[in-house]
């Protein structure tokens, strides 16, 4: 079995568990199978937009007059661009500064599906006082990396380690990379860290076989995960540790038909994802709103971050 059908396997598990949790073995079935008519039929998902309601779509099933989450809308629409060639996509990521509540949820959904180490933060939730007492208010503004179309941290690696894929997304080749930092310090958003082999437990007394028949907290620690498709165990000097990191939209979920971490985990629904090529999508309507605004873009990195404010 390919990692691809290994990541996909568990995530429809993932998915499967939650609902019975929230809704019954029964409830669970009927949302699953509605689900599986979204994907399936993107088509006639979107022609059934409400165009009185921003953002969310009409429900399919005429048992139910509700709406159809976004979450559903964009995993539609995400299966539709996957089906046109590599270059007509342009993945995008908009912020809704005015429902993120500052939970934090998307930066420990980034840790757990990445399966981070102490140091290496690939979403921080930075916070932000406004005003003059007594009018005083709290923004908390979520950043990934901007995935920048002129990015700065491309051209002062001396191995050409980072670099712009198909798709537009920045990459790290963590078999290429020496280690030097160059493009930490380079990125006008610090938006990269370091791998330097941390755990959490380490120097705590974990006991091995802590769970029975799964693994310790050690050894989850040093799983392999599935960054930019490829198993890498975190084991004694084995890249990614000593490694430049930072956020990749969760390639290795996208190329299966699933939505970043970060967008799955948002309480608020505040994430969006999707292809900006699509004049249809969710983002295309979103990043046309006069709210729109990118960060530091008087420097010329033309990131693929919108935030609404």
């Amino acid at each position: 079995m390919s990692d691809k059908e290994t990541v996909k396997q568990e995530a429809d598990l993932t998915r499967r568990n939650f609902l019975k949790g929230l809704m019954g073995a029964a409830g669970a079935a009927t949302a699953l199978a509605a689900y599986e008519t979204l994907v399936n039929n993107p088509e006639g998902l979107l022609a059934q937009e409400d165009v009185a309601s921003p953002g969310t779509v009409t429900a399919l099933s005429s048992a139910d007059d509700g709406q159809v989450d976004i979450l559903e809308r964009m995993r539609a629409e995400l299966s539709q661009a996957l089906q046109k060639p590599v270059a007509d996509r342009r993945w995008v990521m908009v912020i809704d500064l005015r429902k993120c509540v500052g939970c934090h949820a998307c930066t420990i959904g980034c840790v757990a599906e990445n399966k981070l180490p102490p140091g290496v933060v690939y979403r921080p939730v930075l916070e932000e006082e406004w005003g003059t007492y007594p009018n005083v208010g709290r923004r908390f503004i979520p950043r990934p990396c901007m995935q920048c179309d002129n990015p700065p941290c491309t051209p002062v690696c001396p191995v050409n380690a980072t670099f712009k894929n198909a798709e537009g997304i920045v990459e790290v080749d963590y078999d290429q990379c020496i280690g030097c930092r160059a493009c930490l310090t380079a990125c006008p958003y610090g938006a990269r860290t370091s791998d330097f082999g941390l755990t959490y437990t380490e120097g705590l007394p974990v006991a091995d076989g802590l769970i029975a028949g799964r693994l310790n907290a050690e050894g989850y620690e040093r799983a392999a995960n599935f960054e930019y498709g490829e198993a890498r165990a975190r084991q004694g000097r084995e890249s990614p540790i000593g490694n430049a990191r930072k956020c990749h939209f969760c390639l290795h979920r996208i190329h299966v038909g699933e939505l970043p971490a970060c967008v799955t985990t948002c309480i608020g629904r505040a994430t969006l994802f999707g292809d900006a090529n699509d004049p249809d999508s969710l983002v295309s309507e979103m990043i046309a709103q006069p709210n729109m605004m990118r960060l530091k873009e008087e420097l010329g990195t033309s990131p693929r971050v919108y935030y609404l404010v």
